[in-house]
């Protein structure tokens, strides 16, 4: 009776390393964050419903977001301006999102290089509030790259 109880136990043992071992992260190859950063352009002008949005990318590394009413030129004084934004990946198929802080809000630009529908803008703006509520969410389209 031991015996199989200690034998039993040697046997979970085993699985449990063996199933460890599975569960561990996969390597990202190097070749795949370079391929990412460089469909990553330094300068992209977006258009929304209601705003223009020129998103740099700064000598320091950071990004600085200006926006313009839809109809607003770019030449023209931005409405709003944020620096000190950052560029996030998200996941490994070259999707990532800037994301900027002003005065508690959070504004984020995604892009998505894997969406199914070619009727899906390649970028989506979307702001939310201190609470995390989301209160705008709009696609954009590249004026100019």
């Amino acid at each position: 009776m031991i015996k199989s109880i200690v034998w039993g136990a040697l046997c979970m043992m085993n699985i449990s390393i063996f199933s460890a071992k599975d569960l561990q992260q996969p390597v990202i190859p190097q070749n795949v964050t370079k391929q990412v950063s460089q469909k990553i352009p330094k300068s992209v002008i977006l258009k929304t419903k209601k705003f223009k949005i020129k998103i740099d990318q700064q000598p320091d590394g950071k990004y600085l977001y200006q926006s313009w009413p839809a109809n607003g030129k770019i030449t023209s004084k931005p409405s709003m301006i944020i620096s000190g934004g950052e560029l996030i990946p998200d996941g490994t198929g070259g999707s990532y999102y800037f994301e900027f802080g002003n005065e508690g809000y959070t504004y984020q630009v995604w892009r998505n290089y894997l969406t199914d529908s070619p009727k899906k803008a390649p970028y989506t703006l979307t702001v939310e509030d201190q609470d995390g509520k989301t209160i705008v969410k709009q696609d954009a389209v590249v004026v100019k790259n």
